[in-house]
Order: C-alpha cells, then structure tokens, then sequence
C-alpha cells in the first residue's frame, strides 16, 4: 500500500501552491491544479500533473471540476482575500471533503474558520513565529503545535555532554525529553537511557514550550 496516493485538487499556483502542487505530485498524487493566469498555468506543464486554466471563485467554474470526487483540496490564493472566500464557499458548498486553506491575516483566518474550512494554515505567521525562535542562534529548528507543545533540534547543554541520559537526568530536570540523538557523519538515532551525549552532538528534545526554551537558556 502506498502512504501517498490520493486525488487532490490545487488551487492556486503561486510560491505557495506552486511548492504544494509540485511536491504532492513528487509524493505520488494525482494532481489537478487550477491556475486563473493563462501563463502561470502553462508554466507548470509536466510538473503537476493535470492543469486547469480557470476561475475558481466562479460557481459555475467550481462544479465542473467537482471538488467532492476530491479526497482533499488545497486553497492556495493569497493576492487576493476576496478571491480565497469566494473560493472556499465555493469548495464548501461543492461539499468538498477536506479544505486545507491559505490565510494572510488572523481576519482572514477567521472568515475561512466561519465558512467551514477544515484546516486553515497561515505559512507567513508561523514561519515568522518559527524564526523567532531560531535567530538566537541556540535552536537549530523548531515546530510548535497548537496546545503548546514543541520538538527542536539544538546542541545539548553542557551538563549532559560526556554522561548517559540517565546520568545527566534532564527529563527529571527540566521536564522535557531528548527523543534523538545524532553524532557527527552518523543518523539520528532513538534515544535510550544508556545514550551518551558526545560534544558535538544534536539533540532532539520534545516538550512543552516554556520549558525547552528554560533548558536552551543553560549553556
């Protein structure tokens, strides 16, 4: 059984959709992406799968592709607001399955969220966010979820370099927990409480945001 095989339907072919469209087509999908601009459009020949040049905000347009034979679809208009609404009313009333939508601002969020847009994803905010962690320079990259709860890959603390997990007892310590452990020209692997944490290692730690970032403030 393959992970990736699913029809899903694209709209929208900018940087956004564009990396959606290309990378889901990369995975294995099946692919229809719809593109307004004639040009944009023919400039994806061959990457995506099947292009459709068109009008999404359109109702007329909307039930000729019949987003509902779709097992999930993607809202990728950002230049326009109206546009993206008028879309999603359109996927919803389609009786599309899953709706993964594109939002510029937490207004425009919260208009998709009143629409009915199964998942609503805000790239710009959370990439933002994301770098704020990052320009420290103490975390090598971060993922935040929704209840407060992160993974990040940073170099560990110097009180855990040269000892076991378990020796060192950071889970115990600062209520987080080191999942993975990578060593320099080696893969990641599962972290285990006989694991010992070289210099130069990378660490991945799991926990609640408050507390991974009190243990990255240790040196």
């Amino acid at each position: 059984m393959r992970l990736h095989n699913e029809d899903v339907l694209v709209i929208g072919l900018g940087r956004f959709g564009g990396a959606v469209a290309t990378e889901l087509h990369r995975l294995g999908n099946r692919v229809t992406a719809v593109e307004l601009d004639p040009e944009l459009a023919e400039s994806y020949l061959g990457r995506v799968g099947r292009i459709v040049q068109g009008d999404a905000t359109t109702v007329q347009f909307m039930e000729e592709i019949r987003p509902s034979a779709f097992s999930g679809c993607v809202l990728a208009i950002g230049s326009s607001v109206e546009a993206s609404v008028l879309a999603a009313v359109n996927l919803i009333d389609a009786d599309a399955k899953k709706v993964w939508a594109k939002a510029v601002s937490p207004e425009h969020a919260r208009i998709l969220n009143r629409i009915g847009v199964h998942h609503i994803l805000s790239p710009e905010i959370e990439s933002g966010k994301r770098l704020a962690h990052l320009v420290g320079g103490k975390l090598m990259d971060y993922i935040e979820f929704d209840d407060d709860f992160a993974i990040v890959k940073m170099a560990p603390p110097k009180e855990a370099i040269g000892f076991t997990l378990d020796q060192s007892q950071i889970r115990s310590k600062y209520g987080v927990t080191i999942v993975g452990v990578k060593s320099p020209g080696q893969d990641f692997t599962y972290a285990r409480p006989e694991t010992k944490v070289h210099a130069g290692d990378l660490i991945i730690v799991s926990g609640p945001t408050s507390l991974i970032e009190r243990m990255a403030a240790r040196p």
